[in-house]
């Protein structure tokens, strides 16, 4: 072998490894991990013991990376049609479908074993029906069906913090299930400003989004409707005292502004606007969720 031929030997595994993650959808699956971790530090007064964060952490990451890579394999084909999803491996042939299933069952199943052996039984068995929920659920049933797809659905999105919670305590607390409430009500603004300026692409598809199916303005609406409910909802920690002061300005300002962006957007709508509404719902949960784990410690 040539010396060429062996600079580009490490190479192509590098490649292949990073078609691998891809599949996984590491940027999302950050966010999940993110929020889980932080109802690992909500779920007791003091820190969470180190092993127990680690391991939950890494085993949700990979049940979750499971997950993405099975969506990722039951919309190949549409995925193949849309701007932001052609790109991914498998609409380019770089990675099979059965390599996809078998990276997916192979990473789904040492998340589940390290979760079992070194978190506890229950966080283990809400994993895998938080993954049975997005993989099977969500992605081959209620995806292709109905336009409520992504409220449905939205249940498997939010339960990370539970898992969090679940990983601590070996329990699913009030508190954990006001954490899901959040994030399942958060869902469908968030996801609903992309399906806005994706609307041709998902009707091209053949997905019955709600922007395909009862147009533009009546989205905006709901997208209205539900960032009003978040507004409520995140005030919630504080109206049962599992938050202070801290998160009180900070939900308020947080979700406050998250309203203004969804009246803009149902006012005068524009890509641009919905692009922005949608990024802005992405740090959103991140700081409301931060503000949560530093109101915890700091009250």
């Amino acid at each position: 072998m040539t010396s060429l031929a062996l600079a580009k030997h490490p190479l192509r595994h590098l490649r292949r490894a990073r078609q691998f993650v891809a599949l996984a959808k590491p940027r999302v699956v950050s966010l999940i991990v993110f929020v889980a971790v932080i109802g690992m530090f909500l779920a007791t007064p003091g820190l969470p013991p180190p092993g127990t964060v680690f391991f939950a952490t890494l085993g949700i990451a990979l049940v979750a990376g499971a997950a993405a890579a099975i969506n990722c394999l039951v919309e190949r084909k549409i995925d193949a049609l849309m701007a932001r999803t052609r790109a991914r491996p498998l609409p380019r042939g770089e990675i099979s479908a059965a390599q996809t299933l078998a990276f997916a069952l192979a990473v789904g199943g040492a998340g589940l074993w390290l979760l079992h052996r070194y978190v506890n039984p229950l966080t283990m068995w809400l994993t895998l029906a938080t993954f049975v929920g997005y993989a099977i659920l969500y992605t081959v049933l209620l995806k292709p069906a109905t336009p409520q797809n992504i409220v449905i659905g939205g249940a498997s999105g939010a339960m990370p913090p539970v898992l969090g919670w679940a990983a601590v305590t070996n329990e699913v607390a009030p508190e954990a299930l006001l954490l899901f409430l959040i994030i399942f009500v958060w869902t469908p603004p968030h996801f609903w400003s992309l399906a806005l300026y994706r609307t041709r692409e998902y009707a091209r598809a053949g997905l019955p989004m709600l922007p395909v199916t009862h147009g533009p303005r009546y989205t905006r609406l709901m997208i209205l409707l539900y960032t009003v409910a978040l507004f409520a909802v995140s005030l919630l920690p504080y109206a049962v005292r599992m938050s202070g002061l801290v998160y009180l300005a900070a939900a308020l300002a947080l979700s406050g502004l998250f309203v203004l962006y969804a009246v803009q957007l149902w006012r005068d709508y524009s890509d641009l606007l919905a692009r922005a509404t949608f990024r802005y719902s992405i740090w959103y949960l991140a700081a409301l969720f931060t503000a949560l784990v530093v109101d915890h410690y700091l009250t």
